[in-house]
């Protein structure tokens, strides 16, 4: 059905003027912006183009001192950057929009304080809730939310009741099974800041294989870093190459800190993986065409955004809500760069 000509308006579009221009009833316009799901396709699609017609905005204030329920989540990163942390964000873009939500992103920047500032900010804003990949430490920080609830991504921690992480112990294990496997015995883990506690739990994992394959977890060397994109990679690199004797099989904190590793192994002559199996974690995107491409532990990062969001809009919005710490499992994926 075709969109009529709006009427002519002096003021700022309001609901009733959108109504008017769709044919339908103001109550229609209300369930297309906040419960999508309610309204037929031909309906929203017409309730939608009247809407852009007119350039209606919503007036979140409004919505706030009306008590009407919010249509708004947060979502807190350490480093949007980040390719994980940025297909993270898609993916809980996607399913909260699924469900009639949108979105803030903010980025803390592995910052504890800008963090806190970050969920005063979703605070006063009413957000039916925050996703929040916490950065390093183990300090709550609910004080700097009260009400609307929480769910961590990619951590748990006692003061929270729901999140949705991966096994990272088990991520770390893989990796140094793997390269047990081929015949490594000098191991190495570059990995980002200490406080991280994924990157602790894939070094948990990674004396957990050494372990049973009857070496010494001790001999793990460790290798940190001051960030967890290539230039840290790159400085961790030089670490490696100083040492008397070097590890022949190198585990990284990500993908991101593997490419530094290899580049700065490239420009010293040290080849991949002729002499040094490399492998990274997480299976960003361009892993597989890195110029040799990258055995690393895949996260389940769509499943853990889509799982994170819906798990935060049943804990807003459900009077049965049951709390849940959902735990996915890496996969390690085997290409060229650990000569497998």
């Amino acid at each position: 059905m075709a969109i009529p000509d709006p009427p002519p308006s002096a003021g700022r579009p309001r609901i009733i003027d959108v109504a008017a221009l769709a044919e339908v009833s103001p109550g229609t316009v209300s369930n297309t912006l906040n419960h999508p799901e309610r309204v037929n396709a031909e309906t929203r699609d017409r309730v939608m183009a009247a809407i852009d017609q007119l350039g209606f905005v919503r007036n979140q204030q409004a919505r706030i001192l009306t008590g009407a329920p919010s249509t708004t989540l947060g979502l807190i990163v350490v480093d949007l950057k980040s390719p994980f942390f940025m297909e993270l964000a898609h993916a809980v873009e996607r399913a909260a929009s699924a469900l009639g939500h949108v979105v803030i992103m903010c980025n803390s920047e592995n910052d504890r304080e800008r963090e806190a500032q970050l969920l005063d900010v979703l605070a006063s804003q009413r957000v039916a809730g925050a996703l929040v990949t916490p950065t390093g430490g183990r300090r709550p920080f609910r004080d700097s939310l009260a009400g609307p609830p929480i769910v961590l991504i990619d951590e748990e921690s006692p003061e929270y009741p729901c999140s949705v992480r991966v096994d990272h112990v088990e991520g770390g294990r893989q990796a140094a099974r793997h390269l047990i496997g081929l015949g490594h015995r000098r191991l190495a883990f570059v990995g980002g800041m200490p406080d991280l506690g994924q990157f602790q739990q894939r070094v948990i994992g990674m004396r957990l294989a050494m372990s049973e394959a009857g070496l010494n977890p001790d001999g793990l060397a460790i290798t940190r870093s001051d960030g967890i994109n290539l230039e840290s990679g790159e400085a961790s690199a030089g670490r490696l190459l100083a040492m008397a004797d070097r590890p022949t099989g190198v585990c990284c904190g990500n993908d991101m800190i593997a490419f530094g590793v290899y580049r700065a192994l490239d420009r010293a002559g040290v080849r991949v993986p002729q002499d040094v199996a490399l492998v990274g974690y997480d299976d960003v995107a361009f892993a597989a065409d890195w110029i040799v491409p990258l055995t690393t532990v895949r996260q389940p990062t769509r499943e853990m955004g889509r799982r994170a969001a819906e798990l935060l809009l049943d804990h807003a919005t459900s009077a049965v809500h049951e709390h849940e710490r959902v735990v996915l499992t890496p996969e390690l994926v085997v290409r060229r760069s650990s000569g497998a």
